[in-house]
């Protein structure tokens, strides 16, 4: 073995070290490998195949590289963690089994509603998150063999992977702006299309995390869950090239889910000012965001009614109903848990409020645990409707994934995870478009 590189994917409850991918001096025969071939410490191997390049594939072909894939339900494969990452596994819940992988004014503050929905205290708050680098120890304990016929024996001696392939995470940049006006700064992460063209006009979706995930790290809104690396992921891009930015905020103050107008406006002056350096169509503008990261989407919504051709809401809701009225004009995806007491009733309170303001607003309760696949044809069902205003509510008791607890707080947190995987909500914002 000459060296060694551990390979990393997001899942809805974070970032986990899903494969490891060996580099031998000569072309490996592939049908000579089997799982029993290597050991990596404290992992479950459940696949071992050779390939030509350091990645993961759908089948082995003879190369220089031996893959060795990796249960994502291994305790050791967490690398982000929160108070609720460690309590469950992306692999026990089908409609968050999805990995994203290779395969934006008053200066009126209105304080929308705490915990668990938008403070510290709520999504991930309970514990502060963390990320560790990916590193593996694997041992080769059984022969593998060259093309060639030679033969390399089975040696005790372990090998610490050397490098590291986090998959979408890599493809986005670490960047920092400044705001002119108010004087603020805030980390961001720039994901650029990969054949970007300054001839054409890209869409692009700003996702906000929650407020459990506030951080000085930029990768901690990155590798928690889905919410912004599923718009990078190589399937989506095939379909919706598009620009992604992620905020990643350090608490309230920077976040603007307490309403306050410079944060808000700081965000709006990111957006801006890329709109002014990048070739991004302003009349396909999208935000998104979890729990505060919504409650930021619905301020920035009324605060600039204008900006944004849709937004998709997700675990979130407003107090003040009388604020969010300029959003019956715009369009908009929500999506929140029955199970959850605050988000639930605090967006049908913004529904009943935008339908007596005239919104057309089509509703429905899915079941929370569908695959992706499964939740397919119900929002084709809804986008069939057409309506300018959906609101999905999922059904109470089957939200919660195994291992967590049957309560507001989990509800809250499980809907991103389940959310984030469904296709047909992101297809309907891609078709929104202003005029």
């Amino acid at each position: 073995m000459v060296a060694g590189t551990a390979i990393t994917e997001v899942f809805g409850d974070g970032q986990k070290l899903t494969a490891v991918a060996l580099e031998y001096d000569t072309e490996i025969d592939a049908s000579k490998l089997s799982p029993a071939t290597f050991k990596v410490t404290d992992r479950t191997v459940t696949n071992v195949y050779a390939n030509t390049a350091a990645a993961t594939a759908g089948h082995g072909t003879n190369g220089r590289y031996v893959i060795i894939e990796l249960s994502p339900l291994d305790e050791a494969a967490r690398l982000y963690e929160d108070g609720f990452s460690g309590s469950s596994s992306s692999s026990q819940q089908p409609s968050a089994s999805a990995s994203a992988s290779a395969s934006p004014s008053s200066s009126a503050t209105v304080s929308p509603s705490g915990s668990p929905s938008g403070g510290p205290g709520g999504g991930g708050g309970m514990k502060s998150p963390t990320l560790k680098t990916a590193s593996a120890e694997v041992t080769q304990v059984g022969t593998v063999t060259t093309t060639g016929g030679d033969a390399y024996a089975a040696n005790s001696t372990a090998i610490t992977t050397s490098k590291v392939d986090n998959l979408i995470v890599d493809d986005f940049q670490q960047l920092k702006y400044t705001d002119a006006d108010t004087g603020r700064s805030l980390q961001y992460n720039l994901f650029v299309p990969k054949n970007y063209d300054k001839s054409k006009s890209y869409p692009l979706v700003l996702f906000m995390h929650d407020g459990g995930t506030a951080s000085t790290n930029p990768l901690i809104t990155l590798t928690q869950g889905l919410g912004a690396v599923i718009w990078a992921s190589p399937s989506e891009q095939a379909k919706h090239e598009c620009f992604v930015l992620a905020p990643q905020f350090t608490g309230e103050d920077d976040e603007g889910s307490d309403g306050n107008a410079p944060a808000l406006k700081t965000i709006k002056g990111l957006i801006d000012s890329l709109a002014g350096k990048y070739s991004i169509d302003r009349k396909r503008l999208y935000t998104t965001g979890q729990s505060g990261g919504t409650i930021t989407s619905i301020a920035l919504d009324f605060t600039y009614p204008g900006l944004f051709a849709a937004s998709f809401l997700v675990a979130g809701q407003w107090d003040d109903l009388s604020q969010v009225k300029p959003l019956a004009k715009q369009k908009i995806w929500a999506v929140v848990s029955q199970g959850d007491e605050q988000a639930y009733p605090g967006m049908t309170g913004i529904m009943d409020t935008l339908e007596k303001e005239g919104a057309k607003i089509s509703r429905a309760v899915w079941d929370g645990q569908l695959t992706p696949g499964e939740f397919a044809p119900h929002a084709a069902q809804m986008r069939a409707k057409k309506t300018p205003v959906n609101f999905v509510a999922l059904k109470k008791g089957t939200v919660v994934w195994p291992g967590l607890t049957e309560n507001s707080v989990d509800n809250h947190v499980c809907t991103w995870r389940a959310a984030y995987t469904i296709e047909g909500i992101r297809d309907w914002l891609f078709e929104q478009k202003k005029k």
